[in-house]
């Protein structure tokens, strides 16, 4: 299987909450090691847990080495106090990062992609966005800010 194979799924996961999870945006979130998928999660209906976490949740095992496809930038910092995504994925030793779309909000707009390649992990950006875009439509990041994270 292919980058764009894997990055296919995560978007396919993230369509099946569009519009369910509050002000966040639908998340997917395909974790893959030599081919394989290790786990797989998508945005929680009200927005929470963010589709990382509940991936990083679903693998049996070390994630060491592996690939994160994620449809939106992983965010930076969360309202709640608890670990960020890009913490979460940086703390679990991952090689490299694929992400679909830049997120604009406070809460990423850069700082979690900068985080991902601070820890060393290889991160790509722009893969197969204008499929993944159709996702954030209704996405305000500008209310997101007001409503926080």
């Amino acid at each position: 299987m292919t980058d764009e194979d894997f990055m296919h799924r995560a978007i396919a996961l993230a369509a099946t909450h569009v519009g369910l999870t509050g002000d966040n945006p639908s998340v997917g979130c395909v974790i893959v090691r030599d081919g394989a998928v290790l786990g797989e999660g998508v945005t929680g209906l009200g927005g929470r847990p963010h589709g990382e976490e509940l991936a990083l949740a679903a693998v049996a095992g070390s994630v060491a080495g592996a690939t994160a496809y994620v449809t939106l930038e992983p965010c930076a910092e969360r309202s709640a106090g608890t670990a960020s995504c890009s913490e979460r994925l940086a703390a679990a030793g991952l090689a490299r990062v694929v992400i679909a779309c830049d997120d604009a909000s406070v809460f990423a707009n850069g700082r979690g992609r900068q985080r991902l390649q601070a820890a060393g992990i290889v991160t790509d950006r722009g893969l197969l966005a204008v499929d993944a875009a159709p996702l954030y439509a209704a996405y305000s990041p500008a209310r997101l800010s007001e409503s926080r994270r």
